[in-house]
């Protein structure tokens, strides 16, 4: 169980009591995970827009583990740097399982990481491309291969966008464990 806001860590480090992102995104079991495991991550995000690397980057000790993270809000981005083929946001569009998959791998070959978290979907309030808001795909890739797992988040922008973040904690804290 992660600590809570404003106790020690095993490093001596306190965690800020006041940062909405750890209290929302419980990271901390994560960044143990990675320590534990020799594992290094990084992101590549589109709806959540950095809030995953933020999370994780505000728990003492995460810059052993976090490689960084790629912003890739718009389409074009997601092609130029996380390496989503061209091809397949043309055919299946920027909120999909395969481009959640491309982005998780683009996340890892790009910032040399052991594992690579790709986050897209739509946050609202609007549906787009067909997809309904709180639809989310969230690839994983690692040394093992990558996996896609697709949500369905409620709430206004601010929650679809930290449950994604938050989805993405545990699901990766599973796969580093071997879970």
């Amino acid at each position: 169980m992660p600590p809570e806001p404003g106790t020690p860590e095993t490093s001596g480090a306190v965690l800020a009591p006041n940062d909405p992102l750890t209290a929302a995104v419980p990271a901390a079991e994560l960044v143990a995970a990675l320590k534990s495991a020799g594992q290094t991550v990084a992101t590549a995000e589109s709806l959540t827009a950095g809030l995953l690397a933020a999370a994780i980057a505000g728990i003492p000790g995460a810059s052993a583990v976090l490689r960084g993270g790629l912003i890739v809000y718009a389409t074009d981005l997601k092609h130029s740097l996380a390496d989503v083929s061209a091809d397949t946001l043309t055919s299946d569009g920027p909120v999909a399982a395969s481009t959640a998959e491309q982005l998780a791998v683009g996340a890892r070959t790009r910032c040399g990481a052991d594992w690579g978290v790709g986050l897209t979907g739509v946050a609202g309030p609007d549906p787009q491309d067909g997809r309904e808001v709180g639809t989310v795909f969230l690839g994983i890739a690692g040394p093992e291969g990558t996996e896609v797992i697709r949500l369905k988040l409620a709430g206004d922008r601010w929650t679809i966008r930290v449950s994604a973040a938050r989805a993405a904690v545990t699901e990766l804290v599973r796969s580093v464990s071997g879970g």
